[in-house]
């Protein structure tokens, strides 16, 4: 299976990217169970963590089906340390193209921070495969609407930063295609059991705005 395939078959399942910043290695294995045990098949770890490639690979060993890979990756160089360590996803907080050539190059799924219409087809032009609106406590739900207006039919929106089971509807009415989460899921120090409790809820609400 490509990494687009996983990515669209993960996706269409549950359209959620657990952000892991500050996952240990030593952590990995049971937050890995506990999300993927959820339901969640989308895991960034972002390498300002502490040693994050090896959480990468650990979780990409654990859970071959699932789409596992890095955060805040801001170079070249840092794209190919991720695909050696058996990561597919490549999730920035800025575009850099560089990064997103680099990423396509290696088939690596590549979703890099956008906050304007600019940085979005630049992206989308040095092949993105969605993008990440960030910060999104910065935006608001009216810049997706704005910017889904103009962007290609199909761009996939996905807002980060802030998100949480109450303000999910607000942004998937604007247009959003799904969210990355982060510390309203995980924060260093917080039990698998607890980081299960609170996926659930996530899972949970999404599912009701899909039937909504």
């Amino acid at each position: 299976m490509t990494p687009a395939d996983k990515f669209s078959a993960a996706f269409a399942r549950l359209p959620l990217v657990a952000i892991l910043r500050g996952l240990t290695p030593a952590e990995a294995p049971a937050m890995g169970e506990a999300l993927t045990g959820a339901g969640f098949a989308l895991l960034e770890v972002p390498l300002n963590s502490p040693q994050p490639l090896v959480s990468i690979a650990l979780l990409a060993q654990n859970h071959p089906t699932t789409l596992v890979g890095a955060g805040t990756v801001l170079t070249a160089a840092q794209v190919r340390d991720v695909h050696a360590a058996g990561g597919q996803l490549i999730v920035s907080p800025n575009f850099s193209a560089e990064v997103v050539k680099e990423a396509v190059k290696l088939d690596m799924i590549c979703l890099p921070g956008i906050a304007t219409p600019t940085e979005a087809f630049g992206a989308l032009a040095a092949g993105a495969y969605g993008l990440k609106l960030f910060p999104a406590e910065m935006a608001s739900p009216a810049v997706v609407k704005a910017l889904k207006a103009v962007l290609p039919a199909g761009t996939l929106m996905l807002p980060v930063g802030g998100i949480t089971p109450g303000n999910m509807a607000e942004w998937q009415a604007a247009g959003a295609d799904g969210f990355g989460i982060g510390s309203a899921l995980y924060k260093p120090g917080k039990s698998a059991t607890a980081v299960r409790e609170d996926a659930m809820t996530f899972i949970a609400t999404h599912a009701g705005l899909a039937r909504a």
